[in-house]
């Protein structure tokens, strides 16, 4: 069905004048939304976000229905941007407006003097044409550089040159942002780093519903849902949102990270860049928990800043990382599948370092200390996941008794395969991991790498920067009652356990 192009068969098409004359923006936006719940419970509102059905979705729905401007408050990496730019999912397919108008005016009930005028001597006429919904949307990151004239706008001296207008005429207005996304949705990321002064000019559009251009006596009814986004600590730390104009956002939403760990491996999944096209990629399950928990390990560790927080672009850039340190390995020794192993995680320590913010100690240790302890912490979690009360006495004692064996990242899995056969009690250890036999030889070899970082996170073997996996350090026998009981208080003497 054609869509109306002038103002007559407007008003006699579905856009009719009582659907469009009093349907503000948060009207819409309720509506649809009710639309979209009637006949279920509300799941699906925001494509790809995951693990806010329960907590952060219900609150943005109550906002919505109560037509309430809103601000999402998190940390980094906790999908706010993205949450915003899918609420044009509930904004009309088509919304008319009056072709030209740089601020999409009603064509039932105009703002601006340009279109009033056009209607007065056209009439029916008038031109229409229509916005997609994610052409409703209009974002601006706060910066402390941002101006009044950025927002709202300013006088254009050129164009009441070109046009031989006065400057007192609303012909030489130059429209901020906030008038262009007239009929649409205004959100400002990051706005504790707005300026003082700059937030202010937020109160009446907020408040009243209107504006004022700098220097002209004009009053614009703009019809915008605002919304936020800011991380709690910015309120301290590079600015803070002043309190009239927090008082003014009717509703503050709290995002978080992942709860668990199969919503962390679900996002990952989801974001990271997996399908390379060229090789057939097989991710082994114990692969992609060790790369989650680093994350969950760093946002417990007292070394991490928990105040900047641990984005969820760290798995996802370390996955990513991961899958092409196996692709190189696979590609430079001809193989077919290429499958990650742990010590392709240690190889992907820069999608790890860039994205920690470390307390005093941590810098006192350095980013590649913390990031290989993360790592190493995040295998022995997630080894205790699939071997916790297993016996892997038979795998510890081979190398007690002088087994060695170097695994190193560019070694092709066939020739490693062939190694780890001698190390007695291994394989049996790999069904628990889904590996069987007939597996190919990279799945298998990933699966023992793993059991070996494992035993070498848990101390029960050795291993060496060049990946040389050997006998763990033995503590020395004690020879004194003093280092038997190092917390005795000492009463003289020296006795011998010989």
């Amino acid at each position: 069905m054609a869509l109306p192009r002038s103002l007559g068969e407007l008003r006699r098409s579905q856009f009719s004048e009582q659907r469009l004359q009093n349907r503000r923006v948060k009207d819409e936006l309720r509506e649809n939304l009710i639309t979209r719940l009637r006949g279920n419970s509300g799941n699906g509102l925001f494509p790809g976000i995951v693990g806010y059905d329960d907590t952060v979705v219900p609150q943005i729905v109550n906002a919505i229905l109560s037509r309430h401007n809103f601000i999402l408050l998190g940390l980094r990496g906790q999908a706010k941007s993205r949450i915003l730019r899918e609420l044009t999912g509930l904004l009309d397919a088509q919304m008319p407006y009056i072709a030209g108008c740089e601020i999409h005016d009603n064509p039932y009930t105009p703002i601006c003097r340009r279109c009033a005028e056009l209607i007065g001597e056209r009439g029916d006429e008038t031109p229409i044409a229509y916005l997609a919904p994610e052409e409703r949307y209009v974002e601006k990151l706060a910066t402390p550089d941002v101006t009044i004239a950025d927002l709202i706008g300013d006088i254009d001296p050129i164009k009441a040159a070109r046009g031989g207008h006065d400057l007192a005429s609303e012909y030489t207005v130059h429209y901020g942002l906030l008038p262009r996304a007239n009929r649409g949705i205004f959100a400002i990321n990051e706005l504790p780093d707005l300026a003082g002064k700059i937030q202010v000019g937020l109160f009446n559009i907020m408040q009243e519903g209107d504006v004022q251009i700098k220097g002209y006596p004009v009053r614009l009814p703009l019809d915008l849902a605002l919304v936020f986004s800011a991380n709690p600590e910015d309120y301290t730390a590079r600015g803070k949102i002043i309190t009239p104009l927090k008082d003014r956002i009717g509703s503050e939403v709290r995002t978080h990270y992942p709860a668990t760990l199969e919503e962390g491996i679900a996002i990952t999944t989801q974001e990271a860049w997996e399908k390379r096209g060229h090789t057939t990629l097989v991710v082994p399950q114990f692969v992609r928990e060790v790369i989650e928990n680093i994350a969950f390990a760093a946002r417990e560790d007292k070394k991490v800043d928990k105040r900047s927080g641990v984005s969820q672009r760290l798995p996802i850039s370390c996955m990513e990382n991961v899958i092409s340190s196996a692709e190189q390995r696979a590609l430079r020794n001809g193989e077919k599948v290429v499958v990650p192993r742990v010590g392709d995680i240690y190889a992907a320590m820069p999608a790890i370092t860039g994205k920690l913010e470390l307390e005093y100690e941590g810098e006192m240790r350095g980013a590649d200390n913390i990031a290989r302890e993360l790592i190493r912490t995040a295998v022995a979690k997630t080894f205790d996941r699939y071997f916790n009360g297993a016996n892997m006495q038979q795998i510890v004692q081979w190398f007690d008794l002088g087994g060695e064996i170097k695994l190193a990242d560019t070694a092709a899995a066939s020739a490693v395969f062939e190694t780890l056969k001698s190390i007695q009690g291994l394989h049996e250890k790999l069904t628990t991991l889904g590996i069987k036999t007939r597996d190919i030889v990279e799945e298998q070899v990933a699966a023992a790498e793993f059991v070996l970082e494992g035993l070498y996170a848990h101390k029960r073997i050795g291993r060496s920067e060049e990946r040389v996996f050997t006998a763990g350090e033995k503590q020395p026998r004690p020879r004194t009652e003093s280092e038997l009981n190092p917390d005795r208080p000492f009463r003289g003497g020296r006795r011998s356990f010989n």
